[in-house]
């Protein structure tokens, strides 16, 4: 059993197990169904730490742009939560992390791992670990700037929605946490080079608590094999001196725990294996203090959920953008509707998906949901589905 929960800095979360912040995906009411899973009457109650929004830019915080506010909102359920940053500029970094703590941030994190050009252009994300002194300035003026605005026990058990959660002290900052990735280039990670392991020492010494590290280079994106080996040197390196977090290829919940047993890492990060299984976090824990797998949840209970998360983001948002987030994510949630024919060979669900992606309202959706469970809208190969047909 090697179930701990994580500490980060005065916060000792529920778990080790956290939600990456994947962007276009991690809205609120996302995070409110990997939630509910994790509290699931048929689990053991307990799954996620922590929770992350979308990669959010200070910029439009504290521009109060729609599309900003939007990515950071939060409410008394989404709690514990984590604000991620990203960006090149010490200043606008930190009054931006102001803006998370001001806004119900738990934890702030720094994104340095983000590989797509939109955001490697404007020198934020991954572009940063070919800068380490501009990423460490970041970090400091950040922890400079959280440390300026602590918050009251009563405001940290208001914000962690947990009163067993071990908060130290009676006023305490937001600790900052940081996201990276190997390095930029895969030959300096093949060369052993990579400069993940110098610079979270770094990062270590100006106040941050916590490094997230997903085994890719950033040349690597998202192609190839999550590299342990590479997360292991950064804990090593580190020395216990903060929490590493394993990020990568994290799909089903006997990865979470070979992550940990490979890399000595203390938690484990989960971005787009929660797409598909949001109650991942729920079965990598029970998997972690039992050694049993929760069953699969039923037909029935995945198709609860996508219903549960339609009504969601209409409530939170409007029925534009419930239709175009349902349209594009259907194909995640179809990933665990696929069943066995009599042969044993694997049915899709594709007629589903379109019939899903057809659909012109949130009630035409639901009335397609029906069609599925009373044993329509099935079939279509393995291989179509998983070319994403």
């Amino acid at each position: 059993m090697i179930a701990r929960p994580l500490q980060l800095g005065p916060i000792r979360l529920a778990s080790n197990l956290l939600l990456a912040p994947i962007a276009g995906y991690c809205d609120l009411a996302f995070r409110t169904i990997v939630r509910e899973w994790s509290a699931h009457p048929a689990g053991v109650g307990i799954g996620v730490g922590l929770a992350c929004t979308d990669l959010l830019s200070p910029q439009g915080l504290l521009r109060g742009t729609a599309t900003s506010l939007d990515l950071a909102a939060t409410n008394d359920f989404d709690k514990p939560v984590g604000m991620q940053l990203y960006g090149s500029d010490p200043e606008i970094m930190a009054q931006g992390a102001r803006w998370a703590v001001e806004h119900g941030a738990t934890i702030v994190d720094i994104n340095m791992g983000c590989p797509v050009d939109k955001v490697t252009k404007k020198d934020g994300g991954s572009k940063l670990l070919t800068d380490l002194s501009r990423a460490v300035a970041i970090a400091k003026r950040v922890v400079e700037e959280l440390e300026k605005c602590p918050l009251s026990r009563e405001e940290w058990m208001r914000r962690t929605g947990n009163s067993e959660f071990l908060v130290s002290g009676t006023h305490c900052p937001v600790p900052l946490t940081c996201k990276m990735r190997l390095c930029w280039s895969t030959s300096d990670y093949e060369g052993g080079l990579a400069c993940s392991p110098h610079l979270a020492k770094m990062l270590a010494d100006v106040g941050v608590v916590g490094v997230t590290v997903h085994g890719r280079t950033t040349e690597m994106k998202f192609s190839g094999e999550v590299q342990l080996a590479g997360i292991a040197r950064v804990v090593e390196a580190v020395n216990g001196a903060i929490p590493v977090i394993g990020n990568g290829d994290v799909r089903e919940p006997e990865d979470a725990v070979r992550m940990i047993h490979s890399t000595g890492c203390q938690g484990v990060m989960i971005g787009r294996g929660a797409l598909s299984t949001p109650w991942i976090f729920r079965d990598a824990w029970a998997l972690q203090t039992t050694g049993v797998t929760p069953a699969k949840p039923s037909e029935r209970e995945i198709i609860d959920s996508v219903r549960r998360y339609l009504a969601l983001m209409v409530e939170y948002r409007d029925e534009h953008y419930a239709m175009v987030q349902i349209r594009r994510r259907m194909t995640w949630f179809a990933k665990r509707l696929m069943t066995l024919d009599e042969r044993g060979r694997i049915v899709g669900v594709k007629p589903l998906k379109e019939a899903v992606r057809n659909s012109k309202s949130p009630l035409e959706v639901n009335r397609q949901l029906d069609t599925f469970l009373a044993g329509g809208l099935r079939g279509g190969s393995y291989e179509t589905e998983e070319a994403g047909a």
